[in-house]
């Protein structure tokens, strides 16, 4: 691989009947790391504040073994409207065969439309590994040890 060459992997994608009008998840910029994913709605879907939808992709994808497609929120929607996602990151498992849905929640104030095609959230394909799990009695002592959330005393 060249200096500065990000590595590919093929990921398949298939689009719903009814998703065929919409975008492919594609990266905006050169050093994107995550594809931007389309909301497949019917012309418009109001979101108010508390609430929870799922909102299609309109696509399914193949992933080689080993790789994942982490489901992350949209910056942007975030910081300016509270858009977010409820489980994120959210994991597609190469074994997966259905229809990408994001569970989507409104954090802000008012109500929210999601537009048809609006660009929703960011799918970034990760390679992973299996652990080999094996019970133990004991575990290795470290400084840390068992002292967990706010240990090092910073708020």
């Amino acid at each position: 691989m060249a200096e500065g060459a990000v590595k590919a992997v093929k990921v398949l994608i298939k689009r719903s009947p009814g998703a065929k009008d919409l975008a492919l998840p594609s990266y905006m910029s050169e050093g994107a790391a995550g594809l931007d994913l389309s909301a497949d709605v019917d012309g418009e879907c109001v979101i108010e504040p508390g609430e929870i939808k799922l909102i299609s992709t309109g696509i399914s994808i193949h992933l080689p073994k080993g790789y994942e497609a982490q489901i992350r929120p949209r910056s942007g929607l975030a910081l300016k409207h509270g858009i977010t996602l409820v489980n994120t990151p959210g994991t597609i498992d190469s074994d997966y065969r259905g229809i990408v849905s994001l569970i989507v929640t409104n954090l802000g104030k008012v109500a929210y439309t999601i537009t048809r095609g609006q660009r929703l959230a960011q799918m970034v394909i990760h390679e992973y590994t299996h652990a080999d799990i094996e019970e133990a009695l004991e575990l290795e002592d470290t400084t840390r040890s068992q002292r967990g959330f706010g240990h090092t005393g910073v708020d």
